[in-house]
């Protein structure tokens, strides 16, 4: 499979020298694009600014913006059989970045606020039959109620839903815990476990998904 992955965080500007950004850390991401690489698939992996080093063998594309990822992801959308978005895009961003540092003598500054591209909102209509789109829900609360509202509004066909309240998992760990949710109405629990094992199970997941849609379209067409 041609396996497109994205992760960590993005930047918002708010000055010439100050950002809004998120805890995101990218090591769920990484892990996702090694374990593609190593199942055997060509991956790409575009990444927020993170302290990672490269997984072996995945061609980086880095991004900084929400923006920026956005116009990443459309430039590969095409080529991927699978997308795993498992980055932490912002949300809002400030409507008007000031072009020079804002000084502390001027007092706090008025904010206006827009939102950031919503990436999977974005590509949703643009989706093939034969792609699987795979989403991550980072919430701190109503964790299966937020993941499965958004597996139905960004026509996604799995999504992988983390508790980041907690502090020895998730965000600035190496460890993670999922609940695995497919649009077919499967539920996979993965307990507490190396963001690495947690990447072969997601990946696992989506190597399915692919077969089984490779399977009913050869099955349509003969």
């Amino acid at each position: 499979m041609n396996v497109l992955v994205t992760a960590g965080p993005t930047r918002e500007p708010l000055d010439a020298v100050r950002f809004i950004s998120n805890r995101s850390s990218g090591r769920m991401g990484y892990a996702v694009a090694s374990a593609a690489k190593k199942a055997g698939h060509c991956v790409r992996l575009i990444s927020g600014p993170v302290a990672l080093p490269p997984p072996k063998g995945v061609r980086m594309i880095r991004v900084v913006t929400a923006q920026d990822m956005l116009d990443a992801v459309l430039a590969s959308l095409a080529w991927c059989d699978v997308l795993v978005m498992a980055a932490a895009v912002a949300d809002w961003r400030p409507k008007k970045p000031a072009a020079r540092k804002l000084k502390k003598q001027d007092g706090p500054p008025r904010v206006e606020w827009e939102a950031a591209p919503d990436i999977l909102q974005t590509i949703a209509p643009l989706k093939k039959p034969t792609q699987v789109f795979c989403g991550f829900a980072a919430e701190t609360n109503d964790l299966a109620r937020e993941a499965k509202r958004k597996l139905r509004r960004k026509n996604l066909d799995a999504i992988a839903a983390n508790d980041v309240s907690k502090n020895n998992q998730g965000f600035d760990s190496i460890w993670n815990a999922l609940t695995l949710y497919r649009a077919s109405g499967e539920v996979r629990v993965v307990p507490r476990a190396t963001k690495e094992k947690c990447a072969r199970q997601v990946m696992q997941m989506v190597e399915e998904i692919f077969v089984e849609k490779k399977d009913k379209k050869f099955r349509k067409i003969y």
